[in-house]
C-alpha cells in the first residue's frame, strides 16, 4: 500500500472537535424509537402472515421476508454494540444481547470483541479478523497457502463470492457457539439465550406447518439472512488497500483509506442500516447511525482540505470493485 507521508495525529483531534461542536455524537434512545417501532411492526406483521398462511408452501415467501427482518435486527444490534442507542453501556449491552442472542442467534459478546478488533485495525492482516484466511483468501500469500477444496475456491472466489454468502449466517451461528464453549463466564449467560433463539422459532414453525415445510423455511430464511448481511458488509472494505506493518498511518488515515462509502439517498441508508457511511462510522463508531449523513459533509470536506483520499462508490460499483479485487487474489497454479 503506497501512501503519502503520515500527518500529525492532531488532524483527527481537529476533526473530532468539529463533530463535537455539531453535537453529532450525542445519544438519545428517543431518536431510535421510530426505528425500534418499525422493527416491532415488521416482526409482528411477519408473525401474523405466518399464522394466516398456515401449512402452505407460500410460507417460503415469508421465510425470505424474515431473512430481511433478521438482517435489520442485526443492524440494530450492531448499533447497540457500538453504544450508539443509550447513554448507558449496560442498557446498550442488554438490548444488544436481546437482539443478537435471542432474536438472530448470534453471540453478542463474541461479535463485539471480534468487531472491535476489526475497527481498531481495519484491513490489517494479522490484526483484523475480517481479513483472516478462511474459505476466502484476501491476500496472495493467503491464496497460496490454501489447500484442497479451499485452493479450488481461491481460484474462482470472485465467482463464488455471492453463493458463499448464503452460508454466512450458519458460519456466524457456529462461530458463536464455538467461542462460548471456550469461555465459561460468557457461556453461562449466552448459551441459554442462544438455546431460546433455537427453541422459540422451531416451536412456532412446527405448530404452523409440516416438518418438511419448516425445514425449507429455515433453510431459505437463514440463507437469505446471511446473503443480506454479507452484501451489506462486503462493500465497506473489500477491494480497499490492505495495511501492512510497514505502513505508518495515523488513526484518521488508517480509517479513511481502508473504508469505502456507498453513495445513495435515504433508501440506500435504510437498506444498509446506515453502514453505507462506513468512513464516518469508522472514524466515530459510537455516533448514532442517524447522524452519519450529516457527519459525511464535514468529514468529506475535512479530507479534501487535508489531501486524504475519500472513496465513495455506487452500490453496483462497490461490488464490482470488490469482485475485481478478489479476482486478482488467486494461487499461481
Amino acid at each position: 500500500m503506497t501512501q503519502q507521508a503520515t500527518k500529525p495525529a492532531s488532524d483527527y483531534g481537529r476533526l473530532l472537535a468539529e463533530i463535537q461542536s455539531a453535537k453529532l455524537l450525542d445519544r438519545s434512545v428517543l431518536l431510535y424509537l421510530p426505528r425500534l417501532f418499525v422493527m416491532l411492526g415488521m416482526v409482528g406483521g411477519g408473525l401474523l402472515l405466518l399464522d394466516r398462511l398456515g401449512n402452505s408452501w407460500w410460507q417460503l415467501l415469508v421465510a425470505a421476508y424474515f431473512g430481511v427482518v433478521f438482517a435489520q435486527i442485526g443492524f440494530l444490534g450492531h448499533d447497540a454494540g457500538h453504544q450508539q442507542i443509550f447513554r448507558s453501556r449496560r442498557a446498550n449491552d442488554r438490548l444488544g444481547m436481546l437482539l443478537a442472542n435471542i432474536c438472530v442467534g448470534l453471540s453478542y459478546s463474541w461479535w463485539v470483541d471480534k468487531h472491535n478488533r476489526h475497527h481498531r485495525n481495519p484491513n490489517e492482516v494479522g490484526r483484523d479478523p475480517d481479513v483472516e484466511r478462511n474459505i476466502l483468501a484476501w491476500t496472495s500469500t493467503q491464496a497460496e497457502s490454501q489447500r484442497g477444496v479451499f485452493r479450488v475456491v481461491a481460484r474462482h472466489q470472485a465467482v463464488l463470492f455471492f453463493p458463499l454468502l448464503l452460508l454466512e449466517a450458519w458460519n456466524l451461528h457456529v462461530g458463536s457457539v464455538r467461542a462460548l464453549l471456550t469461555d465459561r463466564r460468557r457461556r453461562l449467560v449466552e448459551l441459554p439465550l442462544l438455546a431460546l433463539h433455537l427453541v422459540l422459532p422451531v416451536t412456532v414453525l412446527v405448530l404452523v406447518m409440516s416438518p418438511l415445510k419448516a425445514l425449507a423455511f429455515v433453510a431459505i430464511q437463514q440463507s437469505l439472512f446471511g446473503l443480506y448481511l454479507g452484501c451489506s458488509f462486503a462493500p465497506n472494505h473489500k477491494g480497499m488497500p490492505i495495511v501492512t506493518e510497514e505502513d505508518q498511518l495515523d488513526f484518521l488515515r488508517r480509517q479513511v483509506l481502508t473504508s469505502r462509502n456507498i453513495a445513495g439517498g435515504r433508501f440506500v441508508t435504510a437498506v444498509f442500516g446506515g453502514l453505507n457511511y462506513q468512513i464516518e462510522h469508522h472514524l466515530f463508531p459510537s455516533m448514532p447511525s442517524r447522524n452519519l449523513r450529516r457527519c459525511r459533509l464535514i468529514v468529506k470536506s475535512f479530507c479534501a482540505s487535508h489531501e486524504v483520499d475519500y472513496r465513495e462508490a455506487s452500490v453496483v460499483g462497490s461490488y464490482v470493485q470488490a469482485l475485481r479485487y478478489l479476482q486478482t487474489i488467486r494461487p499461481a497454479t
